[in-house]
């Protein structure tokens, strides 16, 4: 079991209604993270319905959903980024 900060921005923020938690997770990677903050009430289930509209941070360095939470502090969770 470890405890890593969660944030969320922008829309996953609004649908979750918190902008971080701390939690503890027995996962050991951002998919299985994922799946466990799902499982916990619909508006998680509703914010990960769809994982090709979100992009993932560990420690502030893009990753992907297949990577590993050991050592992870922080995990951040925004849509992807438009700009010109």
């Amino acid at each position: 079991m470890q405890r890593i900060d969660v944030l969320y921005f922008a829309w996953v923020r609004e649908r979750i209604g918190l902008p971080r938690e701390r939690v503890e997770t027995d996962a050991a990677t951002v998919a299985g993270l994922v799946a466990e903050l799902a499982e916990r009430e619909e508006r998680y289930a509703l914010a990960f319905a769809d994982l090709t509209s979100l992009r993932v941070a560990l420690d502030q360095e893009l990753a992907d959903f297949g990577a590993s939470l050991e050592g992870v502090r922080e995990v951040a969770f925004f849509p992807p980024m438009t700009g010109g």
